[in-house]
Protein backbone atom coordinates (compact mmCIF):
# COMPACT_ATOMS: atom_id res chain seq x y z
CA UNK A 1 0.00 0.00 0.00
CA UNK A 2 1.92 3.11 -1.01
CA UNK A 3 0.01 5.77 1.49
CA UNK A 4 -1.53 4.16 4.07
CA UNK A 5 -3.72 5.46 7.17
CA UNK A 6 -3.08 5.49 10.24
CA UNK A 7 -5.37 2.96 11.96
CA UNK A 8 -4.30 2.33 15.61
CA UNK A 9 -2.66 4.36 18.36
CA UNK A 10 -1.86 2.56 21.45
CA UNK A 11 0.04 4.56 24.29
CA UNK A 12 1.53 3.48 27.88
CA UNK A 13 4.29 4.21 30.30
CA UNK A 14 6.96 1.74 30.80
CA UNK A 15 9.33 2.23 33.92
CA UNK A 16 12.88 1.58 34.31
CA UNK A 17 15.70 1.70 36.52
CA UNK A 18 19.61 3.23 37.07
CA UNK A 19 22.18 1.03 37.84
CA UNK A 20 22.43 3.37 41.19
CA UNK A 21 20.75 5.94 42.54
CA UNK A 22 21.51 9.31 41.24
CA UNK A 23 22.21 12.24 43.54
CA UNK A 24 21.77 16.42 42.91
CA UNK A 25 23.16 18.71 40.77
CA UNK A 26 23.23 22.53 40.96
CA UNK A 27 20.11 23.25 41.61
CA UNK A 28 17.85 20.22 41.91
CA UNK A 29 17.59 17.49 44.75
CA UNK A 30 17.97 14.01 44.35
CA UNK A 31 17.60 12.68 40.51
CA UNK A 32 17.00 9.32 42.27
CA UNK A 33 17.07 5.85 39.92
CA UNK A 34 13.84 5.64 38.35
CA UNK A 35 13.30 6.30 34.54
CA UNK A 36 10.11 6.75 33.39
CA UNK A 37 9.77 5.88 29.48
CA UNK A 38 6.19 7.19 27.70
CA UNK A 39 6.10 5.00 24.29
CA UNK A 40 3.28 5.13 21.56
CA UNK A 41 3.10 2.63 18.98
CA UNK A 42 1.43 3.27 15.66
CA UNK A 43 -0.48 0.81 13.09
CA UNK A 44 -0.95 1.52 9.45
CA UNK A 45 -3.77 0.11 7.94
CA UNK A 46 -1.75 -2.25 5.72
CA UNK A 47 -0.27 -3.60 9.51
CA UNK A 48 3.32 -1.88 9.49
CA UNK A 49 3.98 -0.34 12.53
CA UNK A 50 6.35 1.88 14.62
CA UNK A 51 7.04 2.88 18.49
CA UNK A 52 8.78 5.55 20.02
CA UNK A 53 8.93 7.73 22.77
CA UNK A 54 5.55 9.93 22.78
CA UNK A 55 4.59 12.52 25.97
CA UNK A 56 1.48 13.93 23.60
CA UNK A 57 -2.20 13.62 25.83
CA UNK A 58 -5.00 11.52 23.91
CA UNK A 59 -6.49 14.97 22.78
CA UNK A 60 -3.32 15.62 20.81
CA UNK A 61 -3.09 12.25 19.21
CA UNK A 62 -6.83 11.77 18.33
CA UNK A 63 -6.59 13.83 14.81
CA UNK A 64 -3.72 11.27 13.90
CA UNK A 65 -5.82 8.37 13.37
CA UNK A 66 -6.95 8.00 9.75
CA UNK A 67 -4.14 10.74 8.86
CA UNK A 68 -2.07 9.71 5.12
CA UNK A 69 1.49 8.60 6.51
CA UNK A 70 2.42 10.65 3.50
CA UNK A 71 0.66 13.83 4.67
CA UNK A 72 2.62 13.25 8.46
CA UNK A 73 5.91 12.02 7.60
CA UNK A 74 7.56 13.84 4.53
CA UNK A 75 10.29 12.73 2.38
CA UNK A 76 11.88 15.72 2.18
CA UNK A 77 11.97 17.20 5.89
CA UNK A 78 10.77 14.25 7.82
CA UNK A 79 7.62 14.62 10.57
CA UNK A 80 5.43 17.55 9.25
CA UNK A 81 4.97 19.87 12.09
CA UNK A 82 1.25 19.37 12.81
CA UNK A 83 2.62 15.42 13.97
CA UNK A 84 5.50 16.62 15.85
CA UNK A 85 4.04 15.65 19.37
CA UNK A 86 3.99 11.87 17.63
CA UNK A 87 7.37 12.34 15.79
CA UNK A 88 9.78 9.38 17.24
CA UNK A 89 6.80 6.74 16.13
CA UNK A 90 6.71 8.32 13.00
CA UNK A 91 10.31 8.12 11.78
CA UNK A 92 10.29 4.64 13.79
CA UNK A 93 7.13 3.52 11.01
CA UNK A 94 8.32 5.36 7.97
CA UNK A 95 12.27 3.78 8.00
CA UNK A 96 10.41 0.33 8.70
CA UNK A 97 9.06 0.70 5.75
CA UNK A 98 11.52 1.98 3.96
CA UNK A 99 13.56 -0.91 4.96
CA UNK A 100 16.12 1.11 6.49
CA UNK A 101 17.58 2.36 9.92
CA UNK A 102 16.64 5.71 10.47
CA UNK A 103 20.08 6.92 10.47
CA UNK A 104 20.35 6.44 7.06
CA UNK A 105 16.96 7.70 6.24
CA UNK A 106 18.27 11.01 8.09
CA UNK A 107 21.14 10.95 6.18
CA UNK A 108 19.17 10.36 3.07
CA UNK A 109 16.98 13.51 3.99
CA UNK A 110 19.99 15.66 4.65
CA UNK A 111 21.80 14.89 1.99
CA UNK A 112 24.61 13.19 3.49
CA UNK A 113 25.46 9.49 3.22
CA UNK A 114 25.30 7.23 5.74
CA UNK A 115 27.63 4.10 4.59
CA UNK A 116 28.88 1.16 6.81
CA UNK A 117 27.99 0.59 10.64
CA UNK A 118 27.64 3.95 12.28
CA UNK A 119 29.20 4.39 15.72
CA UNK A 120 28.24 6.95 17.17
CA UNK A 121 30.30 8.89 19.97
CA UNK A 122 28.86 9.05 23.68
CA UNK A 123 29.80 10.28 27.26
CA UNK A 124 28.68 8.68 30.57
CA UNK A 125 26.61 11.58 31.91
CA UNK A 126 25.85 9.88 35.83
CA UNK A 127 28.30 11.65 37.24
CA UNK A 128 25.77 13.38 40.24
CA UNK A 129 26.30 14.85 43.80
CA UNK A 130 26.26 11.72 44.88
CA UNK A 131 28.76 12.41 47.77
CA UNK A 132 26.77 15.45 49.88
CA UNK A 133 26.51 12.97 52.64
CA UNK A 134 29.80 13.23 53.03
CA UNK A 135 32.28 15.50 55.33
CA UNK A 136 35.63 14.73 53.61
CA UNK A 137 36.85 16.02 50.23
CA UNK A 138 38.65 12.99 49.99
CA UNK A 139 36.28 10.50 50.45
CA UNK A 140 33.97 12.37 48.34
CA UNK A 141 36.43 12.57 45.41
CA UNK A 142 37.18 8.91 46.13
CA UNK A 143 32.90 8.36 45.42
CA UNK A 144 33.03 10.00 42.18
CA UNK A 145 36.51 8.49 40.68
CA UNK A 146 34.81 5.12 41.75
CA UNK A 147 31.83 5.52 40.01
CA UNK A 148 33.79 6.96 37.00
CA UNK A 149 35.26 3.57 36.51
CA UNK A 150 32.05 1.74 36.60
CA UNK A 151 31.42 3.38 33.52
CA UNK A 152 34.85 3.01 32.06
CA UNK A 153 34.36 -0.74 32.47
CA UNK A 154 31.13 -0.33 30.49
CA UNK A 155 32.83 1.20 27.97
CA UNK A 156 32.94 5.11 28.39
CA UNK A 157 35.68 7.04 27.57
CA UNK A 158 34.26 10.73 27.87
CA UNK A 159 32.66 11.65 31.31
CA UNK A 160 30.67 15.03 32.34
CA UNK A 161 30.50 15.98 35.74
CA UNK A 162 28.19 17.59 37.67
CA UNK A 163 29.63 20.74 39.64
CA UNK A 164 28.52 23.85 41.51
CA UNK A 165 27.96 22.14 44.65
CA UNK A 166 28.54 25.60 46.34
CA UNK A 167 25.24 26.98 44.33
CA UNK A 168 23.14 25.30 47.30
CA UNK A 169 24.17 22.01 48.76
CA UNK A 170 27.58 23.31 50.85
CA UNK A 171 29.21 26.75 51.50
CA UNK A 172 30.53 28.07 48.62
CA UNK A 173 34.19 27.72 48.98
CA UNK A 174 33.87 24.22 50.50
CA UNK A 175 31.79 23.75 47.27
CA UNK A 176 33.90 25.21 44.87
CA UNK A 177 37.07 22.59 46.77
CA UNK A 178 35.02 19.61 46.52
CA UNK A 179 33.76 20.53 43.09
CA UNK A 180 38.16 20.66 42.18
CA UNK A 181 39.34 17.70 44.23
CA UNK A 182 36.39 15.64 42.48
CA UNK A 183 37.55 17.14 39.09
CA UNK A 184 40.72 15.69 39.62
CA UNK A 185 40.28 12.51 41.37
CA UNK A 186 37.94 11.52 37.98
CA UNK A 187 41.03 12.64 35.63
CA UNK A 188 43.49 10.44 37.77
CA UNK A 189 40.53 7.33 37.76
CA UNK A 190 39.89 7.16 33.64
CA UNK A 191 43.89 8.06 32.90
CA UNK A 192 44.90 11.13 30.75
CA UNK A 193 43.36 10.10 27.75
CA UNK A 194 38.99 10.33 28.13
CA UNK A 195 37.75 13.80 27.33
CA UNK A 196 36.18 15.32 31.28
CA UNK A 197 33.12 17.83 30.70
CA UNK A 198 31.95 20.05 33.20
CA UNK A 199 28.27 20.91 33.89
CA UNK A 200 27.41 23.56 36.43
CA UNK A 201 23.61 23.86 35.65
CA UNK A 202 23.92 27.83 36.04
CA UNK A 203 25.74 26.89 39.43
CA UNK A 204 28.47 29.16 38.74
CA UNK A 205 29.19 32.97 38.00
CA UNK A 206 31.74 34.31 35.60
CA UNK A 207 34.60 34.88 38.25
CA UNK A 208 33.49 31.21 39.66
CA UNK A 209 33.89 29.48 36.03
CA UNK A 210 37.40 30.95 35.59
CA UNK A 211 38.59 30.05 38.73
CA UNK A 212 37.45 26.37 38.77
CA UNK A 213 38.69 25.85 34.95
CA UNK A 214 42.09 27.62 35.78
CA UNK A 215 42.47 25.29 38.65
CA UNK A 216 41.96 22.01 36.79
CA UNK A 217 43.76 23.55 33.91
CA UNK A 218 45.73 20.47 34.31
CA UNK A 219 43.03 18.32 33.95
CA UNK A 220 42.22 18.86 29.88
CA UNK A 221 38.98 19.75 30.56
CA UNK A 222 36.53 19.42 27.10
CA UNK A 223 34.03 21.89 27.94
CA UNK A 224 31.93 23.58 30.16
CA UNK A 225 28.08 23.34 29.91
CA UNK A 226 25.70 25.95 31.70
CA UNK A 227 28.15 27.76 33.41
CA UNK A 228 25.58 30.57 34.51
CA UNK A 229 22.79 31.59 33.11
CA UNK A 230 22.60 32.33 29.41
CA UNK A 231 24.30 36.02 28.69
CA UNK A 232 26.43 36.87 25.35
CA UNK A 233 28.59 39.65 27.26
CA UNK A 234 29.50 37.03 30.29
CA UNK A 235 30.07 34.15 27.49
CA UNK A 236 32.48 36.99 25.30
CA UNK A 237 33.74 37.88 28.45
CA UNK A 238 34.39 34.03 29.23
CA UNK A 239 35.92 33.13 26.10
CA UNK A 240 38.23 36.25 26.26
CA UNK A 241 39.61 34.95 29.92
CA UNK A 242 39.98 31.44 28.37
CA UNK A 243 42.10 33.10 25.48
CA UNK A 244 44.24 35.01 27.96
CA UNK A 245 45.23 31.57 30.37
CA UNK A 246 45.21 29.64 26.99
CA UNK A 247 42.52 27.01 27.83
CA UNK A 248 40.47 25.44 25.31
CA UNK A 249 37.99 25.00 26.86
CA UNK A 250 34.50 24.66 24.83
CA UNK A 251 31.16 26.56 25.89
CA UNK A 252 28.23 23.82 25.62
CA UNK A 253 24.75 25.43 26.10
CA UNK A 254 21.17 24.67 25.54
CA UNK A 255 19.31 22.51 27.65
CA UNK A 256 15.94 23.31 29.16
CA UNK A 257 14.29 26.86 28.46
CA UNK A 258 17.34 27.96 26.14
CA UNK A 259 17.33 31.87 24.97
CA UNK A 260 15.82 32.20 21.67
CA UNK A 261 19.02 34.00 21.27
CA UNK A 262 21.58 30.66 21.41
CA UNK A 263 21.77 29.99 17.72
CA UNK A 264 22.57 33.06 16.81
CA UNK A 265 25.18 33.34 19.66
CA UNK A 266 26.61 29.86 17.81
CA UNK A 267 26.55 31.36 14.77
CA UNK A 268 28.83 34.25 16.21
CA UNK A 269 31.17 32.10 18.05
CA UNK A 270 29.90 32.80 21.36
CA UNK A 271 28.66 29.38 22.10
CA UNK A 272 30.37 26.03 20.58
CA UNK A 273 27.92 23.06 21.38
CA UNK A 274 23.93 23.39 21.45
CA UNK A 275 21.99 21.28 23.32
CA UNK A 276 18.61 20.84 22.91
CA UNK A 277 16.70 18.43 23.91
CA UNK A 278 16.58 14.99 21.72
CA UNK A 279 13.05 14.70 22.99
CA UNK A 280 11.45 18.36 23.62
CA UNK A 281 13.31 19.72 20.41
CA UNK A 282 13.10 16.85 18.51
CA UNK A 283 14.55 15.22 16.18
CA UNK A 284 13.06 16.64 12.79
CA UNK A 285 14.00 20.16 14.08
CA UNK A 286 17.30 18.44 14.80
CA UNK A 287 18.22 17.52 11.71
CA UNK A 288 17.46 21.03 10.49
CA UNK A 289 19.35 22.70 13.32
CA UNK A 290 22.64 20.69 13.38
CA UNK A 291 22.77 21.54 9.17
CA UNK A 292 22.94 25.06 10.35
CA UNK A 293 25.15 24.49 13.52
CA UNK A 294 27.42 22.43 10.78
CA UNK A 295 27.56 25.39 8.49
CA UNK A 296 28.61 27.60 11.25
CA UNK A 297 31.27 25.51 12.67
CA UNK A 298 29.29 24.95 16.09
CA UNK A 299 29.14 21.59 17.48
CA UNK A 300 25.72 19.24 17.88
CA UNK A 301 25.40 17.73 21.50
CA UNK A 302 21.62 16.65 21.91
CA UNK A 303 20.94 16.90 25.86
CA UNK A 304 18.95 13.77 27.05
CA UNK A 305 18.47 12.44 30.80
CA UNK A 306 15.96 10.96 32.68
CA UNK A 307 14.04 9.52 29.77
CA UNK A 308 16.10 6.33 28.72
CA UNK A 309 14.71 6.15 25.03
CA UNK A 310 17.32 9.22 24.05
CA UNK A 311 20.56 7.11 24.78
CA UNK A 312 19.41 5.70 21.34
CA UNK A 313 17.72 8.27 18.97
CA UNK A 314 19.57 10.52 19.54
CA UNK A 315 22.70 8.35 17.87
CA UNK A 316 20.99 8.48 14.94
CA UNK A 317 21.72 11.62 14.69
CA UNK A 318 25.16 11.19 13.94
CA UNK A 319 24.62 9.94 10.30
CA UNK A 320 23.61 12.65 9.21
CA UNK A 321 24.96 15.62 11.13
CA UNK A 322 28.73 16.40 10.41
CA UNK A 323 29.77 18.19 13.67
CA UNK A 324 27.51 15.77 15.47
CA UNK A 325 29.69 15.24 19.10
CA UNK A 326 28.32 13.19 21.42
CA UNK A 327 25.15 11.69 22.40
CA UNK A 328 24.79 12.18 26.41
CA UNK A 329 24.17 8.23 27.92
CA UNK A 330 21.95 7.80 31.04
CA UNK A 331 22.29 4.45 31.72
CA UNK A 332 19.22 2.38 33.04
CA UNK A 333 17.40 -0.64 31.89
CA UNK A 334 13.59 -1.02 31.09
CA UNK A 335 11.76 -4.42 31.10
CA UNK A 336 9.96 -3.86 27.76
CA UNK A 337 12.18 -1.99 25.84
CA UNK A 338 14.63 -4.00 24.74
CA UNK A 339 17.73 -2.26 23.60
CA UNK A 340 20.05 -5.09 22.73
CA UNK A 341 21.67 -4.13 19.24
CA UNK A 342 22.71 -1.23 20.83
CA UNK A 343 26.13 -1.41 22.59
CA UNK A 344 29.27 0.96 24.11
CA UNK A 345 32.33 0.43 23.33
CA UNK A 346 35.57 2.50 23.76
CA UNK A 347 33.31 5.24 24.08
CA UNK A 348 31.48 4.82 20.60
CA UNK A 349 27.65 3.30 20.41
CA UNK A 350 27.69 0.78 18.17
CA UNK A 351 23.72 1.52 16.57
CA UNK A 352 22.20 -1.53 14.80
CA UNK A 353 21.61 -1.24 11.32
CA UNK A 354 17.30 -2.80 11.27
CA UNK A 355 15.15 -0.67 9.88
CA UNK A 356 13.73 2.15 12.26
CA UNK A 357 15.45 2.63 16.00
CA UNK A 358 16.42 -0.72 15.79
CA UNK A 359 14.48 -1.25 19.17
CA UNK A 360 12.82 -4.38 20.53
CA UNK A 361 9.18 -3.84 22.11
CA UNK A 362 8.01 -6.73 24.55
CA UNK A 363 3.74 -7.48 23.80
CA UNK A 364 2.78 -8.60 27.18
CA UNK A 365 4.55 -5.78 29.04
CA UNK A 366 3.75 -2.64 26.75
CA UNK A 367 -0.15 -4.30 26.29
CA UNK A 368 -0.13 -4.51 30.16
CA UNK A 369 0.99 -0.74 29.98
CA UNK A 370 -1.41 0.11 27.73
CA UNK A 371 -4.82 -1.48 29.26
CA UNK A 372 -3.54 -0.33 33.03
CA UNK A 373 -2.79 3.47 32.72
CA UNK A 374 -2.29 4.00 28.79
CA UNK A 375 -5.08 4.41 25.93
CA UNK A 376 -5.64 3.31 22.40
CA UNK A 377 -7.60 4.25 19.72
CA UNK A 378 -8.89 2.87 16.77
CA UNK A 379 -10.43 3.44 13.59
Amino acid sequence: MENPRISRIEVGVLEGRRPRHAGSNARLGAHGDTVRVPLARLTAEDGATGFGVCRAAREALAPLLGARLGDAFLPERGVADDWLPCEYPLWDLAAKRAGLPVYALAARLAGATADGPLRAPCYDTSLYFDDLHLASDEEAAALLAAEAREGYDRGHRAFKIKVGRGARWLPLEAGTRRDIAVVRAVRAAVGPEPPILLDANNGYNLNLTERVLAETADCGIFWIEEPFHEDAVLYRELRERLARRGLPVLIADGEGQASPDLLTWAREGLVDVVQYDIVGYGFTRWLATGRRLDAWGARTAPHHYGGHYGNYAACHLAGAIRNFTYVEWDEAATPGLDPSGYTVEEGRVAVPAAPGFGLGLDEERFGHAVATAGFTLAL
